[in-house]
């Protein structure tokens, strides 16, 4: 991609003025615009329409229920009454070395609870022990309640017939509560910390910000949970009227939502389901379960190149089914790629060789129009025209590769199989390299396409091309460092894109003779 930066600015300097830039301009309004488009990747989006009068008053109650387990082929998880934890991910390795599955909400006072309040009747709490009877958990006899538990996928489904064998009419009010150890760390690249979909719209509030105040939302349905890099919990009421919180208490994050009381006539009987989802951040399982928990397929962070960072998940995924490596699919898709802007990427070199032919005609008129800037021009537009090329032309390819690179970067640090991705050396390929192999081959690669990519400019007429030029050279440097700590499947895909473009040099340079 650098060769189409370096030809661009070299086309911007040479449509400047004659006055002598300084050596290192081009270098650092590059530099410049480079980091600018970093820092505005990694800005947090603030959250809208939050209030922040909920009050930290929440206490942990614990519970001396005995727990079971429930089991499907995708997680596992205990039930304890009202609470559900210790949901573990069959599909998802913890550590590819010691072969632990990936665990949330195992830590200790780390759960789900599904429960329901009134005034009216009397509920369980967290230390109820309900009678099992063929998987269904019975409670009370005036006011009965009937719970099944079932899982689908990474989906919990809790199902309540709560039946109201009194003479008068009740209310009972169902939440939910997600309690969750504060020890996880907001990310600048990946949304994570308290996630709510409120009134159609996702809201997150990172670990930082709960740390500080407290977030309430009133919707007519929604949803609310915990995400982090890789895996989320999400939970939903199919019910009306909620008021969602979200809020740090003690130690612990906790998110809840409650809803405004259901009427239940005497001798009737309403049913009440609570969904939980439980697993990866992953389009697949976050679609399957969007029936029921509304907002969860918005969870994944695609970043602002949303459109190209999908359609790359897509195609990487795909090439890894044909192929069974990721690291290959990487490579796959990168020269699939370079392919598709081809004739861009043509056009660029045609381009920067049409502006050397005509830098003594350019330069003929800055000295002669030099105190007319409207003519000045007008004449080098007049030039442009004739020989049928523009100072722009060159940048094309360099557009498109820019959202390419942060589309995959971020493609990369949200792909949950990438995590643990092998290839040759490398043991994650969503991970740094350990041995800086792979840097260092994409900054010798850089500075291999530069060299080859270069045209040495007239003496005496190209100043501000060969300035920019010089300041060129230390991008393969600049470069090099910054790649050493940036996901290795990234740093992959710009050093094939290096060498591809080294052979597409070649072959221009070639036929071009």
């Amino acid at each position: 991609m650098v060769q189409y930066m370096d030809n661009g600015f070299n086309q911007w300097a040479n449509t400047q003025s004659a006055k002598k830039p300084s050596r290192f301009s081009g270098f650092l309004l590059w530099l410049g615009l480079f980091f600018l488009a970093w820092w505005l990747m990694g800005l947090w989006l603030k959250p809208n329409n939050i209030q922040s009068n909920v009050q930290n008053t929440f206490n942990i109650e614990k519970t001396i229920v005995a727990s079971r387990n429930i089991s499907n082929d995708e997680i596992s998880a205990d039930v304890s009454g009202l609470r559900i934890s210790n949901i573990v991910l069959k599909q998802h390795l913890n550590d590819a070395k010691t072969k632990e599955n990936v665990s949330l909400l195992s830590n200790e006072n780390n759960f789900i609870e599904v429960g329901f309040v009134s005034s009216d009747a009397k509920t369980p709490n967290v230390n109820t022990n309900w009678n099992l009877k063929s998987g269904t958990m019975y409670y009370g006899t005036n006011v009965s309640f009937a719970r099944n538990i079932t899982l689908d996928g990474y989906v919990i489904k809790v199902s309540d017939v709560i039946k109201n064998n009194s003479g008068q009419e009740i209310n009972i009010s169902p939440y939910v509560r997600i309690v969750q150890s504060g020890n996880d760390k907001a990310s600048g690249v990946v949304e994570s910390g308290g996630v709510v979909y409120a009134n159609s719209k996702l809201e997150y509030a990172n670990w930082n910000k709960l740390n500080k105040k407290s977030y309430a939302y009133s919707s007519v349905r929604g949803s609310l949970g915990f995400a982090n890099q890789y895996w989320e919990t999400i939970a939903s009421v199919d019910a009306n009227d909620q008021t969602i919180s979200v809020k740090k208490s003690g130690d612990y994050y906790v998110a809840d939502t409650s809803v405004a009381a259901i009427k239940i006539p005497a001798h009737e009987q309403k049913e009440i389901n609570t969904y939980v989802f439980s697993g990866p951040r992953e389009t697949t399982a976050v679609n399957a379960a969007e029936n029921n928990i509304p907002g969860i397929s918005k969870t994944i962070d695609y970043g602002w190149f949303w459109f190209f960072a999908q359609p790359m998940l897509w195609m990487i995924n795909w090439l890894f089914a044909l192929v069974g490596n990721y690291g290959v699919a990487i490579i796959l898709m990168t020269l699939i790629l370079r392919i598709l802007i081809w004739p861009l990427t043509r056009k660029s070199f045609a381009s920067t060789m049409a502006m050397q032919k005509m830098q003594p005609e350019l330069q003929r008129v800055q000295k002669l129009y030099a105190n007319d800037k409207a003519r000045l021009q007008m004449e080098m537009m007049k030039v442009y025209q004739t020989h049928k090329t523009s100072p722009m032309s060159g940048c094309l390819p360099m557009l498109i590769q820019i959202p390419i690179f942060f589309a995959l970067y971020k493609a990369l640090l949200i792909s949950v199989p990438m995590r643990s991705a092998r290839f040759l050396w490398i043991s994650d390929l969503a991970a740094m390299d350990p041995y800086f192999i792979l840097p260092i081959l994409m900054g010798a690669t850089m500075w291999l396409q530069q060299y080859l990519q270069s045209v040495k400019p007239q003496s005496g007429v190209n100043d501000a091309m060969a300035s920019t030029q010089r300041a060129m050279k230390w991008m393969p440097v600049l470069f090099t460092v910054m790649f050493a700590w940036m996901p290795s499947g990234l740093v992959l895909y710009w050093t094939i894109s290096n060498l591809f473009g080294i052979l597409q040099m070649y072959i221009i340079k070639k036929t071009n003779k």
